[in-house]
Parts: C-alpha cells; structure tokens; sequence
C-alpha cells in the first residue's frame, strides 16, 4: 500500500475532530509516523517532558511486534488478529506479513471510533485485511464477527496479538479468562504474542505514569507484576526466552534494545504456544 505523502490529508477520515488528541495518533507521532496532528504532537511532547523514557518504550513495543510476527510467519502462521490495534501505520501486522507472503491476512480490532475511522481509511483497498470496531472483552462479537468469518480460518493456526492491551483490562473484568476464551478456539501450532506492563524493576517511573495518565486520560493501566501477568497465559506454554523485558525478547540488533537498561524493564513481553 502507498502511504500518504507528509503535509496530505488525504488520509484523514471525514468527521474525525482534528483539533483534540487521540491516544492512538499520539503513539504513531512517537513511533515517528505520519498520521497525526499538532494537537497530538503538543500532547505527546508534553507527556515526553513528564516521561522521558516513553517515545523510546513505544518504539521498543513496537520493535518487539514486528519480532514475534516474523516469528510466527517462520512458523508458517499467515493469518493474524491484532487485539487492540490502534492505528495501522509504521511496521504494523499487515505491512510485514505482507511483505513476506502477500496473501496474508490481518484483522484489527480496536474500540477506539478514531482509530477505527483512520484504519478504514488506510487499509481501504486491501482485502486481506479488515477493521472492527469492538470492544475486545466481547469476545463473541468479535470472533462472530463478518471481518473474522471472512478472513480467519480457525482450522489452521493462528497469530493472536495482544499488544500492550492487557493491562488495560481490570482484574474485575478477568483478563485471563478474555485470553483464555480467544485461545479455545485456535488450533495447536497458533501463537500469541503480548506485552505488559509492569512495575516489578522500578515502581517509581511506573507510579508517576499511571498517575500522568490519570490526570491527562482518566483511566490507569494495571501494572501487574511477573507472577500475575505468566497468570493471564493459562495453559499456554511460554517459548524461549520465556517472559522477558520488552527489548530482551531475542532482539535482532542493537535498536532492539534500549541504551538506558530502566527502558527494558518497563514492559513484560513473550510469545506463548497453544499445544
């Protein structure tokens, strides 16, 4: 697919208030992307004075995902659910797998209507990939879904990503049995791959975090430690390295890995097989 140029608009989705932030553009502008707007930039800065390990921490996330879908592709997985996907852009699910077997297929499911939006537009052309706009712990409505039905075959394996979405889901709403319910159906061979983020190493940052996202977004990530988040895997089973900081998930080169070792340690990452 040929990108926007810079300076364009032609990818902005009709309707979208481009005056007020978007979380999901605000991590594109960190990832150094296109797809967003000055008062997205304004707000990633801000937070960046307050956070300064967070544009490096998104970049690492973002490293990791475009690892375990090469990872999975190896395997000969070529189909993909991306839970909680945000917007599309800079080295997402579909411009990897693509690039290496253009006939795989993605669908992203976020329940973000701006994300959402900006998706259909991007993707507008590709029929191998599909948006749904879902909230994610309605698990039946998306695997019922007419995106699914059309493009995953739940007979062969499957990619299912979980992408710095768990810790969003509170203990109340039970995020293990939202794993657990979008695994039943996959076959043995299909991976999952997610981050999380913790405070084990340096509660401090983690603390002054959430409280930063508190004032800024009203809701908090759940910052479980490694013992909760290996809770959330159920019967999967966990491949080498295991449940490791985000850059120390068999980094291929040295931007996989944060200079500053604190940057590392912000966010639990791995790949787990059904079997």
């Amino acid at each position: 697919m040929r990108w926007p140029m810079v300076g364009t608009r032609d990818w902005v989705p009709a309707g979208i208030d481009t005056s007020s932030p978007n979380i999901a553009r605000v991590y594109d502008y960190w990832l150094g992307g296109r797809h967003n707007f000055e008062t997205d930039r304004t707000t990633a800065d801000y937070i960046e004075r307050t956070l300064p390990w967070v544009r490096q921490s998104a970049r690492l996330n973002r490293a990791f995902l475009g690892r375990a879908v090469r990872f999975m592709l190896a395997r000969g997985i070529r189909q993909f659910l991306d839970l909680g996907a945000g917007i599309p852009t800079v080295g997402n699910v579909h411009e990897i797998a693509q690039l290496e077997d253009p006939e795989a297929r993605v669908v992203y499911v976020d329940k973000d209507a701006v994300a959402v939006a900006h998706s259909e537009l991007l993707l507008a052309g590709n029929d191998r990939t599909a948006v749904l706009h879902t909230d994610v712990r309605d698990v039946a409505g998306v695997l019922d879904s007419s995106e699914v039905r059309r493009l995953i075959d739940f007979s062969e394996p499957v990619g299912l990503l979980c992408i710095m979405l768990l810790h969003w889901i509170p203990d109340e709403d039970d995020p293990a049995g939202v794993v657990r319910a979008y695994q039943e159906p996959l076959v043995p061979g299909s991976l999952v791959a997610f981050t999380h983020l913790t405070s084990d190493a340096h509660p401090d940052v983690i603390a002054e975090a959430t409280g930063r996202l508190a004032d800024r977004r009203g809701e908090v990530p759940y910052d479980r430690p490694h013992d909760q988040v290996l809770g959330l895997l159920g019967d999967l089973a966990l491949v080498e390295p295991g449940l490791v900081g985000c850059g120390n998930w068999r980094p291929a080169g040295p931007t996989d890995i944060a200079e500053d070792p604190v940057w590392n340690e912000l966010i639990y990452a791995g790949v787990a097989r059904k079997s």
